[in-house]
């Protein structure tokens, strides 16, 4: 009989999702375990494997649809015994979860059924013997921005059918003017992954009461251990098999801190109630194309810092290649952001909720500090807590920041 496909729910929190790509077409085979499309969540961009062995014989919702809900069929897989009417069956079926686009696919199985076969694409216009070929909504959307579809050389919809977002992502070419030229503007389609950050971020500076607390430390003498460290690298294939970043021992050491000052691990319900986390979850902010997405490191305070690096590392890559799978950046107790790395000395962090912090890292910038009535040059990072008041007082978030400092001063304590 033929198969429903349905919108995965690809995380505990996920209501809709947009159907980036599909890797199967109408009419082809798949096998049990084959990847046949991509759905980009609101944090990484997810592989949809079939379940079932057949043919697909209908794509429900075509790839580029945003917001698609949880458990709306997407598309039909049929065996070789199945007729027309049971794709249209198992269409009829799942048409609550996603009208408009079943409601299409019925009407196009009822003309299939009695009409010979047909290339359903819409000719906008002729010039001499060339058609143009585009989508309604893309030939409207050309006609409201004034963009003669014959610009557009090529589309990137089936047979170089003109759609949506090759009218959105076209640029006329720029207008010579006497005295000055003006680029043309360009407006695009957001990613998911953007819309979410966007809703989150506003929802946290409009809903917690931030405040922040600033505190300098010395990275001298982690430098030196660092470095100690790292020549002590056994070494692999003619690689070491570890190599530290001054950003793992941060991530580390606020691990310890959190342990030492456990308020710090909370996070405010809304309800009359405050959660206050068993394990210590810390996450790290990773800039990704499609937006910004915080792998997490697991029970850091019970790993060593040579598994953190390498965790974070392995993360690292799989974020910024839209692999994270959910649990690997769902959760979490606490972020760190990192902006060192681009030269900037301090800045406040949003709180990322249901978090209570995020601890935002400066740059390590040489310095003159006074040390025993002598003025000494040290290298020194800024480090910005940023806190939920609903939660946590002035006084707890200062005896973090101090033990804190204590582990990168002191980074041989980080090791025991």
């Amino acid at each position: 009989m033929a198969i429903p496909i349905l919108m995965p729910a690809l995380s505990p929190t996920m209501t809709d999702g947009n159907l980036s790509r599909w890797l199967k077409k109408e009419g082809e085979s798949v096998q049990p375990g084959d990847v046949i499309a991509e759905i980009e969540t609101d944090k990484a961009n997810m592989e949809v494997e079939a379940v079932d062995g057949g043919q697909i014989a209908r794509i429900i919702v075509p790839e580029g649809t945003k917001k698609v809900q949880v458990n709306a069929l997407i598309a039909v897989i049929k065996e070789d015994s199945d007729s027309e009417e049971d794709i249209i069956r198992v269409i009829a079926e799942n048409s609550s979860t996603n009208n408009q686009c079943t409601e299409k696919s019925i009407e196009k199985s009822k003309t299939q059924k009695n009409e010979p076969k047909q290339e359903h694409i819409v000719s906008t216009n002729n010039v001499g013997n060339q058609r143009i070929f585009a989508s309604p909504l893309a030939k409207r959307i050309a006609k409201d921005k004034g963009i003669n579809l014959r610009d557009i050389k090529s589309g990137s919809g089936p047979s170089g059918r003109i759609v949506k977002k090759d009218v959105i992502s076209f640029s006329k070419p720029v207008m010579q003017h006497s005295a000055t030229n003006r680029m043309e503007d360009k407006i695009y389609e957001v990613s998911n992954i953007r819309e979410i950050i966007a809703e989150r971020l506003l929802a946290s500076k409009t809903q917690i009461p931030h405040f922040y607390l600033t505190i300098s430390c010395s990275l001298d003498k982690l430098l030196q251990i660092r470095q100690e460290v790292n020549e002590s690298a056994p070494v692999a294939h003619e690689k070491p098999t570890y190599k530290l970043s001054v950003n793992d021992f941060i991530m580390k050491a606020s691990g310890q801190a959190i342990k030492a000052v456990p308020q710090i691990n909370t996070s405010w319900n809304g309800d009359g109630t405050v959660t206050q986390y068993g394990n210590i979850d810390v996450a790290v902010a990773v800039a990704t194309n499609g937006g910004l997405i915080t792998p997490i490191i697991r029970n850091i305070d019970s790993k060593s810092i040579i598994e953190v690096s390498n965790e974070i590392k392995s993360l690292v890559a799989k974020a910024k290649e839209n692999k994270l799978r959910p649990e690997e950046f769902q959760g979490g107790s606490f972020s760190v952001s990192n902006l060192g790395m681009y030269g900037i000395e301090q800045f406040n962090a949003i709180i990322n909720p249901p978090q209570s912090c995020i601890m935002a890292v400066g740059a390590a910038i040489q310095k003159p500090v006074v040390k025993n009535g002598q003025i000494a040059i040290e290298n020194i990072v800024n480090i910005t807590l940023s806190c939920d008041h609903r939660i946590i007082d002035g006084a707890v978030a200062a005896e973090f920041l101090a033990a804190f400092k204590g582990f990168i001063e002191k980074p041989l304590t980080i090791f025991l």
